[in-house]
């Protein structure tokens, strides 16, 4: 089975102020509050066709809980457990939770806690939110800035191309680029997608000891114009952009970034091109190429090398590595006592 996962299906993250975090996606991002159980926060996209998008957990500082992917069909769940244990990581079957069924959970090679179904809880809209459109889940929201879908999670790990190379052989990703430093053959961001889209899944390069890191969560509108509507309205309400708009080079879709009340940076995308390739060999970028941004004039902030949750060692960017990280990677040796 070629391909077993069919997308992202929502993300669990934590806060250490779960109703502040809640209360910023629900009033400044638009997001819907779906239902609460055990302290957690579930939230929905007005155009996710699933119960929720994203849930709110208690947490002692902002980090990935972890990431759930449906699959294909019930044979692939069963097909991608088996892949994954032949690939040297053993998971555990549980029945299910809150929206979805049958579930296989592992942690992957690199520290990121995962969750994989099929079975799924449909959206059915109350009256108040029931669209006219019978292909949405519920009528578009009223609000300024919300997003239509989950897009995207980026994480941090130790060695991109492993991880990227694990996640293709287990999961069945495609991967779809790299972005290598000028200075010398390192590789510190690729994408990796289980649909067409430029990705699902991306990874930074990171030099902590902490495993599991996350960079960035994204989220999805249907426009560029409703992308910079967001960051207008965002930030007349006290939300500064951390980054963008701009255009990423890799992918090509419209961005911006912020935080959130945990400080997790939050992504949001528009745009971009569409890639059914069924052979597709990865390119590999440089920073000077617009690996990041498309049109090579812009200067990502300092801000962004922060994955969380906190750690020691230096995270690399979309964009590359920093000039701190650069010369941890390019002269090992310059502390005393490596060598």
């Amino acid at each position: 089975m070629e391909r077993p996962l069919s997308h992202l299906a929502h993300l669990e993250v934590t806060s250490p102020d779960v109703e502040a975090s809640a209360r910023f996606y629900e009033e400044k991002f638009g997001m819907r509050i779906t239902e609460r159980a055990d302290g957690n926060v579930y939230l929905r996209c007005w155009g996710d066709y699933y119960r929720y998008s994203l849930v709110v957990v208690p947490g002692d500082v902002a980090s990935l809980a972890r990431m759930a992917w449906r699959t294909n069909s019930a044979e692939a769940l069963e097909a991608i457990a088996a892949r994954i244990e032949k690939n040297g990581v053993q998971g555990t079957w549980n029945e299910g939770g809150v929206g979805y069924g049958r579930a296989y959970e592992f942690t992957g090679p690199f520290g990121h806690h995962m969750r994989l179904f099929y079975e799924v809880d449909r959206f059915e809209a109350d009256t108040e939110f029931a669209s006219i459109y019978p292909d949405r889940p519920e009528k578009r929201s009223s609000h300024a800035a919300a997003p239509r879908f989950l897009d995207h999670v980026t994480v941090a790990a130790s060695d991109v191309r492993a991880f990227a190379d694990w996640h293709n052989k287990a999961m069945g990703f495609r991967v779809m680029a790299f972005t290598e430093l000028e200075e010398a053959p390192i590789t510190v961001f690729s994408v990796l997608t289980t649909n067409e889209k430029s990705h699902d899944l991306g990874v930074v390069m990171d030099t902590s000891d902490t495993a599991g890191r996350v960079n960035h969560i994204a989220f999805w509108v249907d426009t560029t114009e409703d992308l910079l509507r967001t960051a207008d309205v965002m930030m007349e309400n006290g939300t500064p952009m951390e980054y963008g708009p701009s255009i990423h080079g890799i992918g090509e879709q419209n961005f911006l970034y912020f935080r959130e009340p945990s400080g997790l940076r939050v992504e949001l995308n528009s745009g971009g091109y569409r890639n059914y390739v069924p052979d597709w060999a990865a390119k590999t970028w440089t920073p000077a190429e617009g690996s990041n941004n498309f049109y090579r004039n812009g200067a990502m902030p300092h801000s962004l090398t922060e994955s969380f949750p906190p750690a020691d060692g230096f995270t690399a960017t979309e964009e590359g590595a920093s000039d701190e990280m650069k010369a941890e990677l390019l002269n090992p040796y310059a502390k005393q006592g490596r060598g």
